[in-house]
């Protein structure tokens, strides 16, 4: 395959870029959960109890 050795394993570079993508994404996730609102802080919705017509 292209970017492989004859061993079957990733080059170096490969192997940066996949550590990169994994670090990317934890970042990501940890944004996420940090921006994450309890459901307990939301309110319920209530319907709207106004007459239509």
């Amino acid at each position: 395959m292209i970017g492989q050795n004859d061993a079957g394993t990733p080059s170096r570079g490969e192997q940066i870029e996949a550590a990169e993508r994994e670090a990317a994404r934890r970042r990501l996730l940890a944004q996420a959960e940090a921006d994450r609102i309890p459901v307990e802080e939301t309110t319920r919705a209530v319907p709207d109890r106004r007459r239509h017509g």
